[in-house]
């Protein structure tokens, strides 16, 4: 997974969450998924494709899938298999209300769903039940809308076809492609209006089943007494050398991904032409805010590292000074008189050399012609001295 781009690990990781919804697969499957999905939040987050500060219609078209990518991974968490049925919906739990609260932030979320709630205290089942039809309209909606979408796509797809197969095409003709822009964008924007209502409703379910099984853990330790206690330390035990052992591999999720703050090679890193584990030198490097003594020197630990990256602004700093900037646009503007320079001479040294010489006799008769026509303009200006037209124009003319 290090070695593929960021849209070839999120399709990989959409096609098995289609899978996992559509019909059941293994749990290895469903774990390469959780590890793919989880491998695309560190890029986006290194890539910084979404800021706090952005709305929906700020965001490109070609990143709008990406925010699809915590619900993906909550759903898939959801049905892993394990022991500690507790552990798994809280994890699941935690990644539904970040897609949430982001698509809140993209104000994607719609008025009457947060209004809904933000109502404190215990529902009534009038109101619980007016709420889940609510939003059972919004998700046929939005279902309805993918349909359509989906046979506009395929009956233009058909007529194309029809209309290739009975136009000849003529060599060096080029196919138009229709402009599809706005038609992918509004797919997107309706797939993620669906995500929305299906993880308000995993959200609330996953509460219930956690409920549930607190209660049974409960009562269970309250029956069970001594022994059941022994069992659950010891479980506690072995979970704890488990997570040990796995330390090493999860590090790399728990650390704070390091930003890529060039845009040129974020968006290499989008394509493929690049990886995101590849370090990108800059020659301006950022200020780092922190206490003297740790920023000054240099870090031997994690903990002085963490400590020094404590004070930071909540922005992405400049990768270059304003100097260096006017100096790139200083060199960009005289390369490009250069080159002007060099087509104008080269221009003008053509044109010298294409014009044909004249012959002596044709350059006596221009030369005759020039002269008779001087001399009918200097008869032309003695007889219409210069204002002499504007007469007319003055009141005492």
């Amino acid at each position: 997974m290090e070695e593929m781009s960021l849209p070839s690990l999120f399709e990989q990781a959409r096609k098995i969450h289609l899978s996992a919804s559509e019909s059941g697969v293994d749990q290895e499957t469903v774990r390469k998924g959780c590890e793919a999905l989880r491998h695309c939040e560190e890029m986006i987050s290194k890539l910084g494709l979404f800021s706090s500060n952005e709305t929906k219609d700020d965001i490109s078209t070609t990143n709008l899938k990406y925010m699809l990518v915590p619900y993906y991974l909550a759903e898939l968490t959801e049905k892993i298999a394990e022991y500690d049925r507790i552990q798994v919906t809280k994890a699941s739990q935690t990644k539904l209300k970040e897609f949430i609260s982001f698509c809140e932030a993209m104000e994607l979320v719609s008025e009457e769903e947060l209004q809904l709630s933000a109502q404190a205290g215990p529902n009534s089942s009038a109101d619980q039940r007016a709420k889940k039809i609510a939003r059972f309209k919004r998700q046929k909606a939005a279902e309805s809308k993918l349909l359509e979408i989906k046979e506009r796509k395929e009956r233009r797809g058909r007529s194309t076809k029809a209309t290739a197969l009975s136009t000849p095409v003529e060599s060096g003709e080029e196919d138009e492609l229709d402009d599809d822009g706005e038609e992918e964008r509004e797919t997107w924007l309706t797939t993620i209006s669906l995500a929305i209502c299906k993880a308000f409703d995993l959200l609330e379910m996953l509460k219930k089943e956690e409920e549930m099984l607190s209660a049974i853990k409960e009562k269970q330790l309250q029956e069970g007494g001594k022994e059941i206690s022994q069992v659950l330390l010891d479980d506690r035990t072995k979970r704890a050398e488990a997570w040990h052992r796995d330390a090493a591999a999860r590090a790399q999720y728990t650390r704070p991904a390091q930003p890529i703050t060039c845009a040129t090679f974020a968006q290499d890193v989008i394509e493929g032409r690049a990886k995101a584990s590849q370090v990108h030198e800059h020659k301006h490097q950022p200020l780092i805010f922190g206490p003297a003594s740790l920023v000054g020197g240099n870090p031997s630990s994690e903990r002085e590292r963490m400590a020094a990256q404590v004070f930071q602004p909540s922005y992405r700093l400049p990768t270059m000074s304003i100097e260096e900037a006017g100096l790139r646009e200083m060199e960009m503007m005289n390369n490009f008189q250069e080159r002007n320079a060099k087509l104008m001479e080269e221009a003008n040294s053509s044109w010298y050399k294409d014009n044909p010489k004249s012959k002596p006799g044709e350059e006596d008769e221009d030369d005759d012609a020039a002269e008779e026509k001087a001399r009918a303009w200097d008869d032309w200006k003695d007889d219409n001295p210069r204002g002499a037209g504007n007469k007319k124009l003055t009141p005492c003319g």
